[in-house]
C-alpha cells in the first residue's frame, strides 16, 4: 500500500515514501483519522542528514514486519524537523521531560489530541516491535488511565513553558552579565584543543561571534586568544573539509580529528560570518582562506537551480559514513606520484594506520600548506569528485537561507566579492517571492520550498529574525534601500505575531496552527534561538532607523538567565548583548566618488560591534509574492519604500562627499576626508 508521502516537498519524507509503513504527513488529517480509528499516533522525527534517523528507516520502517504491526494499531506521522521546527520543539520538550535527554530519528507515541505519554529516540528494530505490542496492549486495556495521563503531561509542560506574569524583562545584558560570561566560558573552555567540552564538540559559532565582539568592545585579549586557537584548530582538523571548503556538523572526538560527516547550511553560513569578523580583526591568512573556500563551498555545492542553498549534505554515501572524504596513502600516491604523495599525505595526517574507520584517514592540514599546496588540492579534488557523492537535501529552509545572505553579503562587500553579493541578492529575492503580505499588508513567511514549490508550513520565529538580518546585512552591503523596508515589513510581522508577554518571541504566530504547547525559543544551540535572532535584527534595524530599540533591549533581556546559567547557550544573546553595549555607532556616507567608496570600505573595516553603516547605492525593487523580480522600473509597492533612516537630510559638504558619524543619532560634524574618518572613528568606537 503506497504511504502519503510522495508529493511531499521534504527530501527527508521523500526518503520514506516507498516504505510499507502507511506514513501521513503531520495535520489535521491524521489526527481525525486516530480520532476515527480510536488508536494512538506514533510520531518519527528527524531530518535527512541524519545518520540513526538512515539506521532506524532500514531496521524497521522498511520491514514489512515492523510496518504491519505499525499499521494495525498505530496512525503513523513522519515529521521533518527542519520543515517543521515548531512540532519538533514541542515533542523534543516533552522527550528531555520524560527520558533527561533527546535526540533524532525522535520516537513519540500521542493520544489523538496530540499529547505524548511516551517519548524515545533511536529504538534497535527488535526493542521498537516489543514497545509497539505492549503499547498496543496498554491502549486497548487502559486507555483512559493513559489520555489522562498525558494530559496531566502537556499540563506541566504548559505551565513550565508559560511566560512569567509581569513586567517585560529587566533590559539587555548589562556589562556585568557580559564580563560574567567570560569568565565562564574562559573557565569550560578547552584551552588544549580549542572549543568547549569533549566529545562530540560542536562548533561553537555563536559564541565565536560574542568573543569576537567583546573583544573589539573591550580590548580583552582572552577573548581574542580563545577565538584564533578554536577557529585555527577547526580549520586545521578533519572537521573542516580540507579539499572542497565547509565544516562538517560536528566532530566526534574532542581534538577535531574525526567528522561527522554531514554539512549543513546553517553551520556553513554561521562560520563563514566569523572566520570573516576573524579575518577584519586581525588580518588572518587562514581567516581569509576559510572564508573563501566556504563561500566557494555554499556556491558549489549547496546552491539550487532557484538560487537559494540547500539544507545539507549527508553524512552517508551509499550507506557508508565518511565514504566520499577519507583517504589512505596509496591513494595519494595514485593521485599525486609517489614523492608528491609522501609529502601530501604528512601535511594532510593521512598514515597506514588511519585515523577513521578500515586504515583510512580524515585530512587534517598539520603544518603551513607548501607552495604545490593548491596544485595538490585541486588534483586530490577532481579525483574525490568521481566517488559516489553524498546525498543532497535539497530544500530551501528560509532561516539558514537569512544565514548565507547576510554572511556572503557582508563577505563580498568586506572581500570584494560581487559575484557572492549578486548571489546574496538573488538568494533574497527568492525567499521574498514565495512570502505574501498578510491583512496588514505585512510579509508572511514560509518555513522552506523545494524546486521552487513552496512547503505548507508558515514559517517560525527564527525564519523571521535570520531573513531580516540577511537583508539588514544586505542593505549595508549594498546601500540599496529596498532592503531596509523590506527588514522592516518582516520584523513587523514578528512583533505582531510573535511577541511574548515577558519581551521574548514565541516560536509560532499568534495566528498560526495550534500545537499543544506554544514554545518560546530562548537558547541558542545549532542556531540562534527566535527570540535571539529577532533581538539581534531588531537592535541593528534600531540603529538604522532609530526604531524598536526597546524591543531589542526586551529580547536580549529575555536571554539573561541562560547567560548566567550557561553562556554557551546564550552565544546570540551574548553578541547582540555586546553590540548593544558598544553602539549604536552610525555611519552615513553621502557621495558616489572614490574618497566616497573608500570612506564606506573604512566603516566596513571597522571592528564595533554596534556599528552600522548607510550610504545610496540605488534600488532594484522586489514584489513579495510575485513570484519574480520586478525591474528597476517597476512602480514601488509599499514593501520597498524605506522607513527614515541615518542618510535622511544627509548631504554632501561644498560638493565634497562626506561621512556623519554619530552614536545615537547625535552626531559628530560631518567628515570629507578618510584620515578624518579614521580619525571621527577611533574617537567614537568605544567611547
Amino acid at each position: 500500500m503506497a504511504n502519503r508521502l510522495a508529493a511531499a516537498t521534504s527530501p527527508y519524507l521523500l526518503q520514506h515514501s516507498g516504505n510499507p509503513v502507511d506514513w501521513h504527513e503531520w495535520g489535521e488529517a491524521a489526527f481525525a483519522e486516530a480520532r476515527r480509528r480510536e488508536v494512538p499516533i506514533l510520531l518519527s522525527v528527524g531530518y535527512a542528514a541524519c545518520h540513526w534517523c538512515h539506521v532506524m528507516a532500514h531496521e524497521s520502517f522498511e520491514d514489512e514486519q515492523v510496518a504491519a504491526v505499525i499499521n494495525a494499531s498505530f496512525i503513523p506521522v513522519k515529521v521533518d524537523r527542519e520543515e517543521r521546527p515548531d512540532v519538533d520543539a514541542v515533542y523534543m520538550r516533552a522527550t528531555t521531560a520524560m527520558t533527561g535527554q533527546g535526540g533524532w530519528p525522535m520516537t513519540c507515541l500521542l493520544t489523538p489530541d496530540g499529547h505524548a505519554f511516551y517519548c524515545g529516540t533511536y529504538f534497535p528494530r527488535d526493542r521498537f516491535v516489543d514497545l509497539l505490542r505492549a503499547v498496543t496492549e496498554i491502549w486497548q486495556d487502559k486507555r483512559d488511565e493513559v489520555v489522562e495521563g498525558a494530559a496531566g503531561i502537556t499540563a506541566r509542560l504548559q505551565e513550565a513553558t508559560r511566560p512569567p506574569a509581569g513586567a517585560l524583562a529587566d533590559g539587555p545584558l548589562g556589562t556585568t552579565g557580559l564580563r560574567d560570561a567570560i569568565t565562564g566560558l574562559l573557565a569550560q573552555a578547552d584551552h588544549h584543543h580549542g572549543g568547549f567540552g569533549g566529545a562530540p564538540k560542536f562548533p561553537p559559532s555563536m559564541v565565536l561571534e560574542h568573543l569576537l565582539r567583546h573583544h573589539a568592545r573591550t580590548g580583552d585579549d582572552r577573548a581574542l586568544d580563545l577565538v584564533e586557537a578554536t577557529c585555527t584548530a577547526m580549520a586545521s582538523g578533519g572537521i573542516y573539509d580540507q579539499l572542497a571548503g565547509g565544516f562538517a556538523r560536528y566532530s566526534v572526538d574532542a581534538a577535531w580529528v574525526v567528522p561527522h560527516f554531514e554539512k549543513m547550511l546553517a553551520d556553513n553560513a554561521q562560520l563563514l560570518r566569523v572566520y570573516l569578523h576573524w579575518y577584519r580583526a586581525t588580518g588572518s591568512p587562514l581567516a581569509e582562506r576559510v572564508v573563501r573556500e566556504t563561500a566557494e563551498f555554499l556556491l558549489r555545492d549547496l546552491r539550487t537551480p532557484e538560487a537559494g542553498f540547500a539544507a545539507s549534505l549527508d553524512a552517508d554515501t551509499e550507506g557508508t559514513e565518511g565514504l566520499t572524504y577519507v583517504w589512505t596513502p596509496e591513494q595519494f600516491t595514485e593521485v599525486l606520484g609517489a614523492a608528491d604523495g609522501t609529502r601530501a599525505a604528512t601535511l594532510l595526517g593521512v598514515t597506514e594506520q588511519g585515523t577513521f574507520e578500515g586504515g583510512a584517514s580524515t585530512l587534517r592540514m598539520l603544518e603551513d600548506p607548501p607552495p604545490e599546496w593548491p596544485g595538490w588540492r585541486l588534483s586530490l579534488f577532481e579525483k574525490r569528485s568521481l566517488r559516489p557523492q553524498p546525498p543532497r537535501d535539497d530544500k530551501v529552509v528560509t532561516s539558514w537561507n537569512g544565514m548565507a545572505i547576510a554572511a556572503l553579503a557582508e563577505a563580498g562587500a568586506l572581500l570584494g566579492e560581487p559575484s557572492w553579493l549578486e548571489a546574496a541578492r538573488r538568494c533574497a529575492q527568492l525567499v521574498l517571492t514565495h512570502a505574501t503580505p498578510d491583512g496588514a499588508g505585512h510579509l508572511r513567511l514560509r518555513r522552506a520550498s523545494r524546486d521552487g514549490r513552496v512547503g505548507e508550513a508558515d514559517g517560525v520565529a527564527d525564519d523571521y529574525g535570520n531573513v531580516a538580518e540577511g537583508l539588514l546585512a544586505l542593505y549595508q552591503a549594498t546601500g540599496e534601500p529596498h532592503w531596509l523596508g523590506l527588514a522592516e515589513d518582516v520584523l513587523a510581522t514578528a512583533l505582531e505575531q510573535f511577541r511574548s508577554p515577558d519581551g521574548a518571541f514565541y516560536d509560532t504566530a499568534e495566528d498560526g496552527e495550534r500545537l499543544v504547547l506554544r514554545m518560546r525559543g530562548r537558547t541558542d544551540n545549532a542556531e540562534p534561538s527566535g527570540t535571539s535572532s529577532l533581538a539581534g535584527a531588531l537592535l541593528t534595524f534600531s540603529a538604522l532607523t532609530g526604531r524598536w530599540r526597546a524591543e531589542a533591549e526586551a529580547a536580549i533581556g529575555a536571554g539573561g538567565e541562560i547567560a548566567a546559567q550557561d553562556p554557551r547557550f546564550a552565544g546570540w544573546f551574548l553578541a547582540a548583548a555586546e553590540a548593544a553595549a558598544s553602539g549604536p555607532v552610525q555611519v552615513a556616507v553621502v557621495g558616489d566618488d572614490a574618497v566616497a567608496r573608500e570612506m564606506i570600505a573604512v566603516a566596513r573595516a571597522a571592528t564595533s560591534p554596534g556599528l552600522v553603516l548607510a550610504f545610496d547605492g540605488g534600488t532594484e525593487p522586489v514584489r513579495p509574492g510575485s513570484g519574480k523580480v520586478v525591474a528597476a522600473s517597476a512602480p514601488d509597492t509599499d514593501h520597498n519604500v524605506a522607513p527614515p533612516g541615518l542618510l535622511d537630510s544627509r548631504e554632501r559638504i561644498d560638493g565634497h562627499s562626506a561621512a556623519y558619524v554619530c552614536r545615537g543619532f547625535v552626531c559628530d560634524l560631518p567628515v570629507t576626508t578618510v584620515d578624518d574618518l579614521h580619525a571621527s572613528l577611533a574617537s567614537t568606537i568605544d567611547s
